[in-house]
């Protein structure tokens, strides 16, 4: 499944500063759809380079992060189980800075 991966608010120094990502994700075995816990650990293991305890906690994002699925904030569509579409952006966005 194709998607578009986007990391700033600083997020996007665990990627080797890069923000977009065209990545290719394939489902997991025996599931029919992809969810946002599938790529939220996909993300963790193949685009995360460093850090990732700055980008999550156990299956989800930190607090702090803030998450967009096609323009829309998860918590509206189900969070982890929001179920992702073929050519979805989702947005990673740090609300947390230091002053």
């Amino acid at each position: 499944m194709q998607l578009t991966l986007e990391f700033g608010g600083g997020l996007e120094l665990l990627c080797n500063s890069v923000k977009i990502h065209s990545v290719d994700v394939d489902l997991p075995a025996e599931e029919k759809k992809l969810t946002m816990k599938h790529l939220l650990a996909w993300v963790k293991s193949n685009l995360i380079k460093e850090r990732p305890e700055m980008f999550m906690k156990g299956d989800s994002v930190r607090p702090g992060v803030l998450v967009l699925v096609n323009d829309c904030d998860w918590e509206l569509s189900g969070q982890l189980d929001t179920t992702l579409e073929n050519k979805d952006v989702v947005v990673f966005i740090s609300t947390l800075h230091g002053g």
